[in-house]
């Protein structure tokens, strides 16, 4: 008999998330007494707000949720949704267009699922979140890579996009504000993009988790009148027929942990992914879902206490690393990370070290600095780290400042 692999081709093909493996890698070091300063990891450091964590209490008491549920979820919790997308994303969806994951990288992996055929291309501009490759490699699709580099504040334009269109182009990844680089796309670049899309019948994935937390410019007061992630839908309306829109409430509010995402999308394409959850996970925890129509239906003020908090912690961060001789940083207008350009720092030796690489220069700053960044190989070309400022203030500041003695 001949000899068969443990695991089949597609799972071993499958890279472990750059971030998670890094943010490990700086935990591991902690517990072993090392001061590690980590910004690897995409997570809020508040905790989830009260009438939210009070809703989940009082669903742990009620029978009602011992039970199975639909797949798709909640029909409140659906309802909510449909409510929150048309109120900040300008598509009116009703319930039955919306199916309730667990966290946002599932609505990730069944949308390429539900859209991809084996050969089909998905246009995917880079810098991107690590997971997104992954999702389509899976679903039998092929990446293509757009790159907008810091030169043009990470922002692809029409042109790039068609450069790169061939008959076999099915989907564009639209990603603003954008992880890993904060970037948020001008309402003006939305329309153009959702235009040429219409045109040419492409899907659009829009991923919106982090559309509720942009910041104005920094020139302007902290917590000052922040400009909208406009949403490719609500920018060409004519769009929503062939556009999935991803979220969750995983960033906004505070709630990794709990694993509530969604999906919004057409009648058809979102009966398969229910489908296919249906066969897949079944229906989010009950006691995630009640928290999540806390969440989306109740008090919004935590939501602005911390996006006010993340808007100092960037303004600092943006300041202090624009200090470091070598590095360029574009200034980021949403979501919670940096993404200094570092191409500056390569080549020259650091403390008897001399990197070539982003990948490199994140494993000296980690033995030399005892600072955890993630370098830009895991979300396209080298050259860049990523730093996420969903951190204390203060540690926030120690981790630049030992970043500025290593590098001056």
């Amino acid at each position: 008999m001949t000899e068969r692999a443990r695991l089949s081709a597609r799972i071993a093909a499958i890279a472990e998330s750059a971030t998670l493996k890094v943010d490990a890698k700086a935990k591991a070091l902690q517990a072993e007494g090392r001061p590690v300063i980590s910004y690897a990891a995409g997570e809020p450091d508040f905790a989830t707000p009260e009438h939210i964590v009070e809703a989940a209490l009082a669903a742990t008491r009620d029978p009602k949720n011992y039970r199975y549920t639909p797949a798709a979820g909640l029909p409140e919790l659906r309802e909510a949704i449909a409510a929150k997308t048309a109120r900040d994303s300008g598509l009116e969806a009703s319930a039955s267009q919306v199916v309730v994951t667990n966290g946002g990288k599932q609505a990730v992996y069944q949308a390429f699922q539900v859209l991809l055929d084996p050969g089909d291309e998905v246009l995917v501009p880079a810098p991107y979140w690590t997971t997104y490759p992954e999702a389509i490699k899976l679903a039998g699709g092929t990446q293509v890579d757009v790159f907008a580099g810091s030169d043009q504040g990470y922002l692809v334009t029409v042109e790039q996009l068609e450069a790169a269109r061939t008959e076999r182009t099915k989907v564009l990844l639209f990603v603003s504000p954008s992880n890993p680089t904060g970037a948020v796309y001008p309402p003006e670049q939305v329309k153009a993009i959702g235009e040429w899309a219409l045109e040419h019948g492409i899907w659009v994935v829009a991923d919106e988790i982090y559309q509720n937390l942009t910041y104005g410019a920094l020139d302007s007061g902290v917590g000052s009148a922040a400009p909208r992630a406009v949403s490719i839908v609500e920018a060409v309306p004519g769009l929503a027929d062939q556009t999935i829109l991803v979220n969750g409430v995983a960033k906004t509010y505070a709630m990794t942990g709990w694993r509530l995402g969604w999906m919004v999308g057409p009648a058809d394409v979102i009966k398969g992914a229910a489908n296919l959850q249906s066969h897949l996970s079944s229906n989010v925890s009950n006691i995630s879902q009640r928290a999540a129509i806390a969440a989306l239906a109740g008090p919004q003020e935590p939501v602005e206490a911390m996006r006010q908090a993340f808007d100092r912690r960037r303004r600092l961060i943006v300041d202090e690393l624009s200090k470091i001789d070598g590095m360029i940083v574009p200034v980021p207008e949403g979501a919670f990370y940096v993404y200094p350009d570092v191409t500056g720092l390569l080549g020259r030796e650091w403390g008897g070290v001399t990197p070539t690489t982003s990948l490199e220069l994140a494993d000296l700053v980690l033995e030399q600095a005892e600072v955890a960044a993630v370098p830009g190989e895991a979300f396209g070309p080298s050259g860049f780290l990523r730093f996420s400022y969903a951190l204390g203030d203060e540690p926030l500041l120690e981790g630049v400042q030992r970043l500025q003695r290593l590098f001056g």
